[in-house]
């Protein structure tokens, strides 16, 4: 099989995984705010909440995020690139570049946040909440940029 036999459906491989990372960023986000609520727990709702183990499966979750993420960004820019001998810059190639910098830099607070401080836990918090809107925008102008391409298919 040849790299010509395969180029027309490589182009939704990128879409089709970072879907996955969005709906995989919710659940990161879900578990963040479980753990957020468990650190801020006494007593026996604490106990209760502590078994959940949010932090460790926030950390795990989180962790994959930023390796596939990075991996989806490059993917998708490489098969954009094989695909057209080029890539084209707009809002999309923008945005998505800076979702790479901004979990990059989220997942840096990590070890300032497990020393407590609580400056990088917000930094975290609010990065975060930026990038799961941004994935949402990326996500709807993803679905347009492959309604082109299944029209030019």
């Amino acid at each position: 099989m040849s790299i010509e036999s395969i180029k027309p459906y490589l182009n939704f491989i990128h879409p089709l995984m970072m879907w996955g990372l969005l709906a995989l960023t919710l659940y990161a986000f879900y578990l963040g705010m479980k753990w957020r609520k468990t650190r801020l727990s006494e007593g026996d709702a604490k106990k209760e909440l502590l078994k959940g183990r949010f932090n460790i499966r926030h950390h795990q979750i989180g962790s994959l995020l930023l390796a596939l993420m990075i991996v989806g960004s490059i993917g998708g820019m490489a098969v954009t690139y094989i695909n057209n001998g080029k890539l084209f810059f707009g809002p999309h190639l923008l945005v998505g570049l800076g979702m790479t910098g901004i979990i990059a830099t989220s997942t840096a607070m990590v070890p300032f946040m497990q020393k407590g401080n609580d400056t990088a836990r917000y930094t975290h918090i609010a990065l975060n909440g930026a990038l799961v809107g941004l994935f949402g925008w990326q996500a709807v102008t993803g679905v347009q940029i492959v309604q082109r391409i299944l029209a030019d298919f």
